[in-house]
């Protein structure tokens, strides 16, 4: 019977006691291997920062800056004499260039008055603070209050429209001031603060992250991107890193209501600490500058030049005379390096030249009709007014015009007219239909190469486009008025 119940069962009694104690046996070695072995380290969720230290720390080196504006007369208007208006007063009736419920009482207090607000930060202990451009310009008189609501009448020491960048003076003397971060130190994700008087509530605190680095929103400064909220009064406030360090000058917004919709911008502070080193010495900030108006290159344009990928800016315009034409530099060239400095589009090229001294001697590589030359530059001046640009129109009359399979009708561009505007090359377009109209060409413009070739009258020009290939893209360098553009012909299929 037993060996019948172990038959049945399957297994003896011994054999099940002795598997029992093997998975026993088991979760004890497993256990005590999970005992003896290191615990797992797991990454510790860490706490939002706490920014009540550099609140208090750098909180009292940030100003409110209060401004006030004399409306002026609207031109035209005759000035009212003092009867005239108070008889309109008695009446109830609106005295014009008199803000409702101004005094009525003569002097200068009646004067309308446009008021504005912004923020500051004291750079040094002896009193300069820096600001916004935008926030002080067209100001009469300048208010800067300190956090312990001492107020103080300010003098502009100088501003920087280009940069937005302002430098003030007040009167004081052991004041606390900010200390200056490193941009380069700064990354992408870091933790930023940003304190200011938005809608006038001076010392507000906002925080965020660094959105993004070297953002372009201007020819001059590669802006620090952040989701820190900024509104307007935060214009001209310190942007700080969690060392309580200024990384920045909140400067602008992007909004499509006027307030904050989580896009801000800053000035970084080594751009603005050099403009305001200038504007301290001199009251003026001195730019470099050498007459071209350059553009980004596109994709399809750098290929079919030869150029590959498109890095470099080519240039539009040379201002005749200026410092590129003395070097000369062309319309049409790529400028693919400027004084040892590779240049991959055009804000590249301004920022490069801008940093550079008047007077100061430069190499330029460019990239023109599919090679590679250097060029010698001296440096000018960047003025501070731009320069009115000259206009010619064509003059006399041109030789018998050619019709080519592209949809341009051309001719010879009259000898005067290629001495005026200095040009060795070139042919007149007379009118554009068809492939070329569609490439936005039209009368009057100018030819300069095709296809990396120069082309001096309409034989060459014909015989140039004889030699491509019917199916190719091809290239023209075009000069419209005073700038030069790469246009692309595709031909009929």
């Amino acid at each position: 019977m037993p060996a019948l119940s172990a038959t049945r069962s399957g297994t003896s009694p011994m054999t099940r006691l002795t598997g029992m104690s093997r998975v026993l046996l088991s979760a004890s070695v497993l256990s005590l291997s999970l005992a003896l072995s290191p615990a797992p380290v797991f990454a510790q969720p860490q706490g939002l920062p706490d920014f009540t230290e550099l609140v208090e720390k750098v909180g009292p080196a940030v100003v409110n800056i209060r401004t006030s504006e004399r409306a002026k007369q609207a031109a035209g208007m005759p000035e009212m004499d003092e009867q005239m208006q108070e008889f309109l007063r008695r009446f109830g009736l609106p005295v014009p260039g008199q803000r409702r419920g101004a005094p009525r009482g003569g002097g200068e207090d009646d004067a309308p008055q446009r008021r504005g607000i912004g923020s500051g930060f004291v750079l040094s202990n002896d009193g300069y603070v820096m600001t916004n451009a935008h926030v002080v310009n067209g100001a009469d008189e300048i208010f800067v209050t300190l956090t312990d609501k001492r107020e103080f009448k300010a003098k502009l020491i100088g501003s920087d429209v280009r940069t937005d960048v302002a430098v003030l003076k007040i009167e004081a003397s052991g004041l606390p001031a900010v200390k200056i971060g490193d941009v380069g130190r700064l990354k992408v994700g870091e933790w930023v603060m940003a304190i200011g008087s938005p809608f006038g509530f001076d010392n507000s605190v906002t925080a965020g992250i660094v959105s993004a680095k070297a953002r372009d929103t201007g020819d001059f400064l590669p802006f620090i991107q952040t989701d820190v909220a900024i509104n307007p009064g935060n214009s001209g406030g310190p942007l700080l890193n969690m060392r309580g360090e200024v990384v920045g000058i909140n400067s602008q917004i992007y909004s499509q209501s006027g307030g904050f919709m989580g896009i801000s911008f800053a000035i970084p502070i080594d751009e603005a600490i050099r403009v305001s080193d200038q504007l301290r010495s001199s009251g003026k900030v001195v730019r470099g500058f050498i007459g071209v108006a350059p553009d980004d290159l596109s994709k399809e344009v750098a290929e079919s030049i030869g150029l590959g990928k498109p890095t470099g800016a080519v240039i539009r315009s040379v201002t005749a005379g200026g410092a590129a034409d003395k070097a000369g530099i062309e319309g049409g060239d790529v400028i693919t390096k400027f004084d040892g400095k590779t240049i991959e589009k055009a804000s590249d090229l301004r920022r490069v030249v801008a940093a550079l001294k008047p007077g100061a001697k430069a190499t330029v590589q460019v990239f023109r009709r599919g090679a590679y030359k250097d060029l010698s530059i001296v440096i000018a001046e960047m003025p501070s007014d731009k320069q009115a640009r000259a206009t010619t129109e064509p003059e006399g009359k041109s030789s018998p015009s050619s019709v080519t399979a592209l949809g341009l009708q051309i001719s010879e561009v009259p000898e005067a007219q290629k001495k005026e505007l200095k040009l060795r090359s070139g042919v007149r377009i007379d009118a554009a239909t068809g492939v070329a109209a569609r490439a936005g060409l039209r009368e009057g413009d100018l030819v300069l190469s095709v296809d990396n070739v120069e082309v001096s009258s309409v034989k060459q020009f014909q015989a140039q486009l004889a030699k491509l290939e019917k199916a190719k893209v091809i290239n023209l360098v075009v000069r419209r008025d005073d700038v030069v553009s790469f246009v692309l012909l595709r031909p009929a299929r």
